[in-house]
C-alpha cells in the first residue's frame, strides 16, 4: 500500500507532550495538564525523531472501507483538539451589551450558578459544570476558563442563545472581538 504523504496529514508534536500508541489502536497523548486519549479506526504512524505524527488515509482491516478521506480528516483534528487541550486552558469572554444586562455569580460549596438579567421580567439562572471557572469583573462581562474546549464553547454558546445579537440595535450578549454589521431601518 503506497500512501501519499501530504502536508496537512501530519501533526508536529511538542516537545512537552509525550504520544503512545497501544495494540488495542489506542493513542494516549500526555501532556503537563492531563492525560487523554482517543480510539483510531485508521493507520498512523509515529516518527519519534522528528517528533511527528502522520495520519494515513487508510482504515484498519476490520473497519468498512468507506469515507476514507473523512475519516482521516476527522481524526486529524481530534488529535490537533486533544494536542491543545492538554497543553493550555480554553477560555472565552462574554460581554453583554443592553440597558439593564448583567450578570451576578452565586456560589455555594457544592455548585455556582450564574444569575443573568437579560431585558425579560424574570432571572435566567444557568448551573455552571464543576470543570470550569467562571469570572465576571464587570456586571457586563463574563470569562470562562476550562480544560475542556467543547465544554467551554457548549456554556459560552448556551449563554449567548438566551439574547442573540440584534442587526438592528446592536444589543445582545457578543463574543469579545464579535462584530455585526449593522442593519437600516424603516425609512418613514
Amino acid at each position: 500500500m503506497n500512501t501519499v504523504i501530504l502536508k496537512k496529514n501530519i501533526i508536529k508534536i511538542p516537545k512537552n507532550i509525550s504520544v503512545f500508541f497501544c495494540e488495542n489502536n489506542i493513542l494516549v497523548i500526555k501532556g503537563f495538564l492531563f492525560t487523554k486519549s482517543i480510539k483510531l479506526k485508521t493507520q498512523i504512524k509515529i516518527f519519534n525523531k522528528t517528533n511527528i505524527i502522520l495520519i494515513t488515509p487508510f482504515l484498519l482491516n476490520n473497519y468498512k472501507n468507506k469515507k476514507l478521506k473523512f475519516l482521516s480528516h476527522t481524526y486529524l483534528t481530534n488529535i490537533k483538539q486533544i494536542i491543545k487541550e492538554t497543553t493550555k486552558k480554553t477560555k472565552k469572554k462574554l460581554n453583554l451589551v443592553g440597558v439593564g444586562y448583567k450578570v451576578i455569580i452565586l456560589t455555594n460549596l457544592y455548585f455556582t450558578i450564574l444569575q443573568l438579567k437579560l431585558g425579560y421580567s424574570h432571572f435566567i439562572y444557568i448551573r455552571i459544570p464543576k470543570n470550569l471557572i467562571v469570572i465576571s469583573p464587570k456586571p457586563n462581562k463574563i470569562f470562562f476558563y476550562g480544560y475542556f474546549q467543547q465544554s467551554v464553547n457548549l456554556l459560552a454558546f448556551l449563554i449567548k442563545s438566551y439574547k442573540m445579537p440584534e442587526p438592528y440595535k446592536a444589543k445582545g450578549i457578543f463574543y469579545f472581538n464579535e462584530q455585526i454589521k449593522l442593519k437600516k431601518g424603516k425609512k418613514l
